[in-house]
């Protein structure tokens, strides 16, 4: 454990941050593509509600890696 005030994050939990960014981005990207692709207005919404979700997860997580370098 970090008992020393600094900011940095520990090697496990940055790969573990940087792994679910990814992810997060993934997951943004397929959603934001399904949306485009949906004829159904009602699939439409609910890819781009989905894609949205998960750029504002990818927003936060990003924010507090950034807050911890």
């Amino acid at each position: 454990m970090n008992t020393s005030g600094n900011k940095q994050i520990e090697a496990n939990n940055l790969k573990v941050l940087k792994d679910q960014i990814g992810y997060e981005a993934l997951m943004n990207k397929k959603f934001n593509e399904y949306s485009g692709q949906c004829t159904d207005q009602s699939l439409k919404t609910l890819c781009t509600d989905a894609s949205q979700v998960h750029k504002r997860n990818f927003d936060s997580l990003k924010c507090y890696l950034d807050s911890h370098q």
